[in-house]
C-alpha cells in the first residue's frame, strides 16, 4: 500500500550543543524551552521535520543560573521569534 498521500507528520528535534551551554541543566532547560515553544505554534507549523539548534553561547556571567527568570524569559521571547518567522517563511 502506498501512503504517499498522506501528509507528513509535524516533527520537532532540539540540538544543544555541550560547547555552548556546558552544564546539563542548562540544556536540558533550553530544550525544553524549545518544545514548549514548538507546542505553542504547532497548529500554525507546517508540517514536516523542524530542527532548532543553538548556534551561539550565551553569556554565563549574565545568566549564572540555568533556571534564572532572565534566560527563561530571554529564550522564551527568542524561540517565539523564531517560530513566527518560521510559521511566516513555510518549511525550506
Amino acid at each position: 500500500m502506498d501512503d504517499s498521500s498522506e501528509e507528513p507528520a509535524r516533527r520537532l528535534g532540539a540540538v544543544v550543543p555541550k560547547r555552548h551551554a556546558r552544564r546539563a541543566v542548562t540544556r536540558s532547560l533550553l530544550k525544553r524551552q524549545i518544545y514548549a515553544a514548538g507546542g505553542r505554534h504547532a497548529a500554525e507549523l507546517a508540517r514536516g521535520l523542524w530542527i532548532v539548534r543553538l548556534r551561539a553561547p550565551f553569556d554565563r556571567g549574565r545568566f549564572v543560573s540555568a533556571a534564572s527568570p532572565a534566560l527563561r524569559a530571554l529564550a522564551r521571547a527568542e524561540l517565539d521569534e523564531l517560530f513566527h518567522a518560521a510559521c511566516r517563511s513555510g518549511p525550506p
